[in-house]
């Protein structure tokens, strides 16, 4: 831990696989003033371009920029939203002659570091935002900072559509490389929140790359940044947890503005204990050798994303999945579901207390509970919006109440808290003895078991539906494209009604 990275040492890693000669080039190519970690990445930052985007990276960024735009705008039609708005209003100038949108709403603009904080926050309001593995919301705050930025740049210099890609797949691949030099990071997290960790690097990483900073700038900018990160994972079920990346999304932006204007940090953030180190006990950058360098793939990070079917906590999808075969059967047999004839409920998941929740108080309660889930699936045969939308369980929803009620968990010392590993079970047992069970081992959104282009393009009309359906159709051409004739005004100009 601590030890700086030597180009040597990187080449020699590099060479034992004959298939490198193009990054071995790269590499070659630079200077590396401090043989560390932290330059090595602030170089790739400053130099990195389309030339780096794979015809499959293109595709799933492409995806991953879609949902999050229509994650965003149904996340600006919440209570949530309106309350972070009104704050707004309290503390800055929010107005039409303001650079920088606020999505969904008529033209009404404020400054860019506050836009994209309104916007990453909105984007992961409802949990629907894209999750990954090793576990973060890699988008939401990317994005934000990216369209926010771009609004707030002169009109002579505003950003073609392909360089909002380009800089957004440096910021994902950025929080992908950090999140790699930890094993600790490969399970659902427990004390810290990744995209208050991994996501101000990112969102920093990307608009250095937006603003053409060079590598000393773009090193500082990761330094900044790194002052700004963390966040702790009590608040998960909270309306605290979606301020975490809109906090990403606006200082990583702020940050890669202050390195512009000369602000400086420590010069080896990434490499020491001290450092970027604080936020992993098991941080160790020479991981980057063997798990980034020495890859078949330009890219620094192969992006296993999860782009979600439900509105809630990615364990949840497993639940449900398994809950809605559980259902299926049980109407095959029965034709109906009597919760009185319901004896128990077993879950079988991996064990997470902040996704253990029997019987939640809020929206945001339920949407990580796996509980909660389960039996709203199991009742309803369906998770969507509707689903998180009561104020008191007991009260207004009695015939869940009551299986919530016969259901438990039990955590099998084989199902490890890991999204690339895990599964979720659950067994139905009614009154006359009955069994049904089912098992998903991953949920329709996977990575694994990714949702069609269609159905993507389904869940972005439906999330966006208080725009015009001509906004709706005119954004999937625009980030279909993602054109460098078309500039980012283009885009952001379309995401109100």
């Amino acid at each position: 831990m601590g030890i700086p990275f030597k180009p040597k040492t990187i080449l020699s890693v590099l060479k034992r696989n004959v298939h490198h000669q193009a990054a071995i080039a790269q590499v070659q190519s630079l200077n590396f003033p401090e043989e560390s970690l932290s330059s090595w990445t602030a170089q790739h930052i400053s130099k990195f371009s389309s030339k780096q985007l794979t015809d499959r990276v293109k595709h799933r960024s492409k995806r991953m920029i879609l949902d999050i735009i229509g994650v965003g705008l149904i996340g600006s039609t919440t209570k949530f939203s309106k309350d972070v708005q009104q704050f707004t209003e309290m503390t800055n100038r929010v107005s039409d002659e303001e650079p920088a949108l606020i999505w969904g709403t008529q033209n009404r603009r404020t400054g860019p570091g506050m836009a994209a904080f309104i916007n990453g926050s909105n984007c992961h309001s409802m949990d629907f935002d894209d999750t990954w593995h090793p576990a973060t919301h890699p988008s939401s705050p990317v994005l934000p900072a990216l369209l926010a930025l771009a609004d707030f740049l002169p009109e002579h210099n505003k950003p073609s559509l392909e360089d909002i890609l380009v800089a957004f797949n440096c910021g994902v691949q950025i929080q992908g490389l950090l999140l790699k030099c930890s094993l600790q990071s490969k399970n659902i997290p427990n004390r810290l929140h990744p995209p208050a960790i991994v996501g101000v690097m990112g969102s920093a990483a990307a608009s250095a790359n937006l603003l053409g900073l060079n590598s000393q700038k773009s090193l500082h900018a990761l330094a900044i940044a790194a002052s700004f990160a963390g966040a702790p994972m009590a608040n998960a079920g909270t309306l605290t947890k979606p301020l975490h990346a809109g906090k990403s999304a606006r200082s990583g932006l702020e940050a890669a503005l202050l390195a512009e204007n000369g602000i400086e940090g420590n010069e080896r953030i990434l490499d020491i204990e001290s450092g970027f180190g604080a936020f992993f006990p098991d941080y160790s950058p020479s991981t980057l050798l063997e798990d980034v360098l020495n890859s078949e793939e330009v890219i620094l990070h192969n992006q296993d994303i999860a782009i979600k079917s439900y509105p809630c906590h990615l364990g949840m999808h497993w639940a449900i999945d398994a809950s809605l075969q559980v259902r299926k059967h049980i109407m095959d047999v029965h034709g109906e579901i009597d919760v009185n004839f319901v004896r128990s409920i077993e879950i079988l998941a991996p064990k997470s207390k902040y996704i253990n929740r029997p019987i939640p108080s809020t929206e945001h309660d339920a949407r990580h509970s796996f509980q909660f889930t389960t039996c709203s699936a199991l009742l309803d045969g369906r998770v969507s919006r509707e689903t998180f939308t009561f104020s008191d369980i007991e009260t207004e929803r009695e015939d869940l109440y009551t299986v919530l009620r016969k259901t438990t968990i039990i955590n099998p010392s084989d199902n490890n808290p890991c999204f690339d590993t895990m599964y979720v079970e659950v067994v139905v047992t009614l009154q006359n003895g009955d069994t049904f069970s089912a098992r998903c081992k991953e949920p329709y959104g996977h990575w694994r078991r990714p949702l069609s282009d269609e159905d993507l393009k389904t869940k972005f009309t439906i999330n966006s539906s208080q725009i015009r359906e001509s906004h709706q159709n005119r954004i999937m051409k625009l980030v279909s494209k993602m054109s460098p004739s078309q500039t980012s005004n283009e885009l952001s100009n379309l995401l109100g009604p």
